[in-house]
C-alpha cells in the first residue's frame, strides 16, 4: 500500500437487469484501483415495493480522493440509466466508508444507520462488529 492509497467500502444494488448492470459496475470499479468483491446476495426490497435486489459490497483500494470516487460512482449510476426516485434501480453504488486501513475507517454519515442489505455483503469483506448481527439471515447467493 502506498502513502496516498485509500480503502473505500462500497455497497452495490440493482433490481433491474441485474446481471448486465453488475458486470458493467464490476468492470468499471476495477478501473479505479484494486478491488475485492463480496458474494452477491438476492435480498427482498426494503419497503416491500419492487423486485428483489442483488446486493454486494466492494473494497476498493485506490490513489483517488474521496470526492473523485464519489463523482465516479455517480457517473457509473448515470451510465447504467439510474433514475431517482424509483423502485426499479438499474444500479446503485454507495460509499459506505473510507480510510487508510480497515481499523480506522470513517463511515459516511448519510448512509447511517446501515441497512441489512448493506451489512450482510460488507461483513464478507470486513468483519466489523457493526455488521456481524446481520449474518443470522441467509439469503440466496447469485453466481455470475
Amino acid at each position: 500500500m502506498n502513502a496516498n492509497e485509500m480503502i473505500f467500502a462500497l455497497a452495490l444494488a440493482s433490481n433491474l437487469q441485474q446481471l448486465q448492470h453488475f458486470r458493467l459496475a464490476y468492470a468499471q470499479l476495477a478501473g479505479l484501483g484494486n478491488v475485492e468483491f463480496s458474494p452477491i446476495y438476492q435480498i427482498p426490497c426494503r419497503d416491500g415495493v419492487g423486485a428483489d435486489y442483488w446486493n454486494s459490497a466492494c473494497l476498493l483500494r485506490s490513489d483517488l480522493s474521496v470526492d473523485v470516487v464519489v463523482e465516479q460512482l455517480k457517473i457509473f449510476e448515470q451510465q447504467a440509466g439510474r433514475t431517482r426516485p424509483s423502485h426499479s434501480i438499474s444500479l446503485d453504488i454507495d460509499m459506505i466508508a473510507w480510510g487508510k486501513n480497515l481499523t480506522e475507517m470513517q463511515f459516511n454519515p448519510k448512509k447511517l444507520p446501515l441497512a441489512s442489505d448493506v451489512k450482510i455483503p460488507l461483513y464478507d469483506l470486513w468483519q466489523h462488529p457493526q455488521f456481524s448481527d446481520e449474518q443470522m439471515i441467509e439469503y440466496p447467493v447469485i453466481t455470475m
